[in-house]
């Protein structure tokens, strides 16, 4: 891997990141009404519009768009995401205490939805008979189309109020996550299992596999030893991008769960329109989604060692 490639690599990602961060930046600008006004115009509080006018200097509210946008980026730069108007408190006090349970769901979620997407792929490969073959097909399908919400909802009617397996109410601190990571996996794992069947197809169509079976290796001893490895390198790509979905399958379903994390703090944010803990939501957001796919670029070459090839002759 040249340094020329990898400094492309973070170079893209850091333009990524600025874009997130301007997108966000205007796109709360243009929010109707002022979150200043919506805290502190209060009867009951009795300020005047001096001391609001006082208020709103405290924040940087009264200076130009465009002095907010470099004061913000400045502190953004320095990882100082500013102060909470409705809390008071930094943002970053915000974030440390509800980011780690939001990592903790998306991690499991993401495990899960990966080994539920390698079991379906390798159930439906190794299906003796076609109508079952068939029906393993359809499954990503009807993944996929699934609500997140629906699905949350209709787990805990099945499992805590009819089986009684998991109690709704004051669960343990892992048994509490069983549903919520079995709500994030089964969308995820559906286009995990799509594209990983698509390239299990490619490969089994390769001569190398014909070779292998030639010589007497069982299907399955070929699926694992000889396919699995190529199938599964194109789907770091599509793991990579999904990242994204999952950061917002795990907001809504720490909604449904009533579970504490990102999802609640974004709540309270978008209902009393602070625009700073919102912004540095989506900055932390594209954080993680740019640092995962920038792992998965690096990593790609490391693996195939035809991309690694290419990487070195690039001039």
């Amino acid at each position: 891997m040249t340094r020329r490639y990898l400094l492309s690599r973070i170079a893209q990602a850091a333009l990524v990141l600025w874009a997130a961060f301007t997108a966000s930046f205007v796109l709360l600008q243009l929010l109707p009404g002022d979150a200043v006004l919506i805290k502190f115009l209060n009867p009951e509080l009795g300020l005047g519009p001096q001391e609001i006018a006082e208020i709103r200097a405290a924040y940087g509210a009264d200076h130009p768009a465009w002095q907010q946008y470099l004061h913000t980026l400045g502190q953004f730069l320095t990882g100082h995401f500013g102060y909470s108007l409705q809390a008071g408190v930094p943002v970053s006090q915000g974030l440390a205490t509800n980011l780690p349970p939001t990592l903790r769901l998306a991690a499991l979620g993401f495990t899960a939805a990966a080994l539920l997407a390698v079991a379906l792929a390798a159930a439906a490969t190794l299906a003796p008979l076609a109508w079952l073959r068939n029906a393993l097909l359809a499954l990503p399908s009807v993944f996929v189309s699934v609500p997140v919400f629906w699905l949350g909802i209709m787990l805990i009617q099945a499992v805590s109020f009819r089986l009684g397996w998991i109690p709704v109410i004051n669960p343990g601190p892992w048994e509490g996550l069983v549903l919520p990571t079995l709500t994030l996996a089964v969308p995820i794992s559906a286009p995990l299992a799509q594209i990983l069947l698509r390239n299990i197809d490619a490969v089994l169509a390769q001569p190398f596999v014909a070779v292998a079976r030639a010589k007497g290796a069982s299907r399955g001893g070929v699926l694992w030893r000889h396919v699995a490895r190529n199938a599964l390198l194109p789907t770091l790509t599509i793991a990579g991008v999904l990242f994204g979905e999952l950061l917002a399958g795990a907001v809504v379903t720490e909604a449904v769960f009533g579970l504490s994390g990102l999802g609640t703090l974004t709540q309270q944010a978008v209902g009393n329109q602070d625009t700073a803990v919102l912004q540095a939501v989506v900055v932390v957001s594209a954080t993680a989604f740019v640092l995962i796919n920038l792992a998965v670029d690096l990593a790609y070459p490391l693996l195939d060692p035809r991309l690694r090839h290419s990487v070195e002759i690039r001039p």
